[in-house]
């Protein structure tokens, strides 16, 4: 059920069956390429790769999460309402409604906080704690020179091959796969209980090579299909534009970046995905 995922030297060369229009007279930085890959940032051997264009905006988003903890340890959090009278001083008609000497202390006290607030480099610093993965927003654009059938509709149907499960499994739960594990007379091992319980398999990594850059791995998180596209009479998608969003695996780190430029999007200088974890130095 699950394809083989053969270790291999990454290369643009071990890249085959390219699907897609014929993009001819166009500069090979402004068609972007869509593989699949391993986890490893790996290309699947004589796997297909679709030539398309984005067209209107491609957007690479990167979600930065700081947050400062410290917000509230200035008196302002403690007691607003206070506070934003002390510092506007508009205390200073209730000292006068008091009288002395406690409006006349109150007064003081309040021509003193005019203007002062409780805000510091040290309760103003910020944390960083996290960050989803990068996503890239495009629109794929697939136009029939020649042939509809395997300019437009192989690829599209190989983008929603790689976008859905590659097999869902038509019933199951814990105790279903248990049982079925258990009446097995043989290979009785790990691998088969895990396979019983997770009967299904997920949708496929991909790569997408852009102006210099691999992205990878990713994933398709959505992905739209504009059933008004122009048509031939056989009902052949003749052009179709494609709104797609991918994610990273996982988030990246400048390491990643780094990574992205060489060569399928892989490196030894930082050996592999995880190279700056291991505590291999940036280029």
């Amino acid at each position: 059920m699950a394809q083989e995922l053969e270790t291999m030297t990454v290369s643009a060369a071990r890249l085959h069956n390219n699907m897609g229009p014929l993009w001819d007279g166009i500069n090979p930085n402004l068609v972007a390429a869509i593989y699949e890959v391993n986890h490893k940032r790996e290309p699947l051997e004589n796997g297909p790769v679709i030539h398309c264009l984005f067209v209107d905006d491609a957007n690479l988003e990167a979600t930065l999460n700081w947050q400062s903890p410290f917000d509230g340890a200035g008196p302002e959090a403690r007691a607003p309402s206070l506070a934003a009278m002390l510092q506007s001083g508009a205390i200073q008609p209730l000292a006068e409604a008091i009288g002395e000497p406690v409006g006349e202390a109150v007064k003081e006290v309040s021509e003193t906080a005019r203007g002062r607030t409780g805000i510091t480099k040290l309760n103003s610093t910020q944390v960083f704690s996290g960050m989803p993965p990068i996503r890239l927003q495009a629109t794929i654009m697939l136009r029939a020179w020649r042939d509809p059938g395997s300019e437009v509709e192989e690829p599209l149907d190989m983008l929603m091959d790689w976008a859905l499960p590659k097999y869902l499994a038509p019933e199951g739960t814990l105790l279903t796969a248990a049982l079925e594990w258990w009446r097995r007379n043989e290979d009785k091992d790990v691998n088969s209980l895990v396979e019983a319980a997770m009967p299904s398999a997920a949708p496929s990594l991909l790569a997408v090579r852009y102006k210099g850059r691999t992205y990878a791995p990713m994933v398709i998180e959505h992905i739209g299909i504009p059933l008004n596209s122009p048509s031939d009479r056989f009902g052949r998608f003749v052009q179709i534009q494609i709104p797609i969003t991918l994610a990273t695996l996982t988030a990246w780190d400048g390491a990643d970046w780094y990574d992205a430029k060489g060569p399928n999007g892989s490196s030894s200088g930082h050996g592999g995905l995880y190279g700056n974890v291991q505590g291999l130095p940036r280029r």
